[in-house]
Order: C-alpha cells, then structure tokens, then sequence
C-alpha cells in the first residue's frame, strides 16, 4: 500500500562551472565527490524541453578546467537541439559522445553497453524533455547512481509548457535540484513561474540567466501555510498536499512534533487492531496521477473504523522504520485524539 521511499539522489551537490553551485564551496564538493565515487559512477542529468538551455550548459561546463580537469566522461544525448555540442573546444579530449534517438532504446542493456566501452569516472546525459524520466530511473546500471539534477527551459516559454504538458513538467521539476530559466527577458512574471516550481517542489532552487550574463536568483519569500514550531500543528484542509510534500522532504524538523489533521482511513490486516492508515488522494497534475498518499497511525487501544471513514487526528509523529514502508524509516502517527469528521469540501488535494 505504501512505500515511504525519501529523496532519491546518493548526492546534493552541483556542477561548480555555474555561479549558483560555485557557492557550496570547492572542499565540500571535491570531499562529497571522493565519497560517493568510491561507490557509483556519477551521473549529470540535464532535463528540460527543446531550446532550453542543456546543450549550451554542457558544453560550457566541458570547456571549463574547473568541471572538466580530465575525468573519462561519457555524454548521451537523448535528443537533437538546436546548437550541437563541440568536441574540440573541450578542455579535455577525455570525452566520449554516444547518442539515444527514441525511448524504447534506452534500456539498461544500451547503458551497460555504452559503459562498457570504456572505463568512465562520470556520465552526462542530456534528457528528452518529452520522455518520462521513470525510463531513465529503471534503466540506471547498478553501479551508476544520480548525482545532481537539473532542469533548463526558456523563461518565456515555460508557463506555456506547463500549460501544455503539464504532466511531463511535474515529471522533470519533482526531482530536479535546480531549475535554470534561459533567455530571462526583463519583464517576466516571476511570481507565476515560482508558483508553478513550487506547486511541485519546495526543495529545488530557481535562477534566471538575462542575456546580458547576469544571473538572478529567486529570493521571494515562501512561507508555509501552517506553523511547523507550533505547540500542535494545525493542517487545514486545503493545506494537505503542501504538508504531506513539506513532511516528505523535510522528515527530520517533524519528528517528535504533534498535529492535527483530518485524512480519510484505510484499513490493512498487517497493522492489527491498534492501527491504520490515514491519509488523502493527492493530484499532482491531472486526474490520472491521483494517488492516496497515507501516514501509519497507531492507537493506544483497539479502533472499529473503517476503509473510508473520515477522521481528525491529533498525533505525534516519530520517526520510525516500518514494514509498511517497506522496511524503511518514515513518519509513523501516535494518536492522542481522535473524532470522527465530515469529508472536506475538496477531497482530492492539490498543490493549488
């Protein structure tokens, strides 16, 4: 029924050739680069939709020694841009281009081939903006493993591509770390374009590149609609996806905390008498991803309600691992209260 999975990435750190990454610092990044290639072969994985920048990022960052001092890379293009990467203004001749031209081929087989060829310290993939990236994630070699995500778009056309497509723009926002819009003309709505990232994602940050070089980065302010330092925090209806996500990525700052809440309930045999499972139908971005997304809430005492019975709960949640997770730790609820509760207005919850 559940699998609290957490953050997907072994690493959370950047590329240093651009301005915003060059901020973590060179020891944190050489240091965090010793320890996870020890490990798995890294892999830059640029996403994003046509003309939107990741050619042009790549092949900056390859002719810069500060990102490309001699690591054996391997680079796979998954589609043809507009600019076509040069090879021979690379720093280094260390570099090795391979192409995938439609989804179907990418397969762990064509990676593990593609790998083979030679002994590479890194990969760089250049994703198809209209391919889902779950292809990507399933394909992966064991030994590979995602380093850092990006997302690029042209920021004048990036509302209408949510608009459009706005399935693949959740796919490639969700996990991304950095969302880079290109071509930032003077007059752009930031504020639409920040609440589409962070209808999606709290985590990932936001630059604007002008065609005059500079760079800006999004500073407005973006608190959440309910108080995480409050003695018992209050979610309201209409605020249950945001917590849900907020609580997802930001596990550790909940833990011990109490809240109150109203979810609808979905008994399993495996939790006994003493617990079940509470959560929301959340939609991230149309009707065919609406997913129940749940929390485990253990009872001091034996409850009779049932699947689909409507409660508010005051709990405290702790940090635990679970079968129900899969095995894995997530946030497990220990109800101090309970009551039943009337189905809210809107009973899917979104971002919105």
């Amino acid at each position: 029924m559940l699998s609290w999975s957490g953050h997907r990435r072994d690493g959370d750190f950047a590329p240093q050739n651009h301005p915003q990454f060059r901020k973590k610092g060179s020891f944190r990044f050489a240091k965090a680069m010793v320890i996870f290639m020890a490990y798995k072969i890294p892999v830059y994985l640029f996403t994003g939709f046509l003309e939107g920048g990741k050619t042009h990022m790549i092949q900056e960052s390859l002719e810069s020694e500060q990102f490309n001092a001699g690591d054996k890379t391997l680079i796979i293009q998954c589609e043809e841009g507009v600019d076509d990467l040069d090879p021979s203004r690379f720093i280094s001749t260390e570099c090795y281009l391979e192409t995938i031209e439609n989804e179907e081929d990418l397969t762990l087989e064509a990676l593990t081939a593609m790998g083979k060829k030679r002994k590479f310290d890194r990969v760089i993939i250049e994703y198809n903006g209209m391919w889902q990236l779950q292809t990507l994630y399933e394909s992966l070699p064991e030994n590979w493993a995602i380093f850092q995500e990006m997302m690029f778009a042209e920021a004048r056309t990036f509302v209408s591509y949510n608009r459009n497509f706005r399935s693949l723009m959740v796919d490639k926002l969700m996990g991304c770390e950095m969302v880079v819009l290109t071509r930032t003309p003077n007059d752009i709505d930031k504020m639409e374009i920040h609440k589409i990232i962070r209808g999606v994602s709290r985590r990932a940050q936001i630059s604007y590149d002008y065609p005059d070089g500079h760079v800006e980065y999004d500073e407005i302010e973006d608190p959440l609609p309910f108080d995480v330092n409050a003695p018992v925090i209050e979610i309201a209806d209409d605020d249950f996806a945001l917590w849900y996500r907020d609580l997802s990525e930001e596990m550790e700052q909940y833990d011990g905390k109490t809240v109150h809440v109203k979810g609808l309930v979905a008994r399993d045999n495996k939790l006994g008498k003493t617990a079940l499972v509470i959560g929301r139908h959340i939609m991230t971005c149309c009707a065919d991803d609406i997913t129940y997304s749940g929390l485990v809430c253990n009872f001091s005492s034996p409850v009779t309600y049932k699947t689909r019975d409507w409660l508010t709960v005051t709990a405290k949640i702790k940090l635990e691992a679970h079968k129900l997770y899969g095995g894995r730790i997530g946030p497990v609820l220990y109800a101090t209260g309970v009551e039943p509760a009337e189905a809210p207005r809107q009973e899917v919850a979104t971002f919105y």
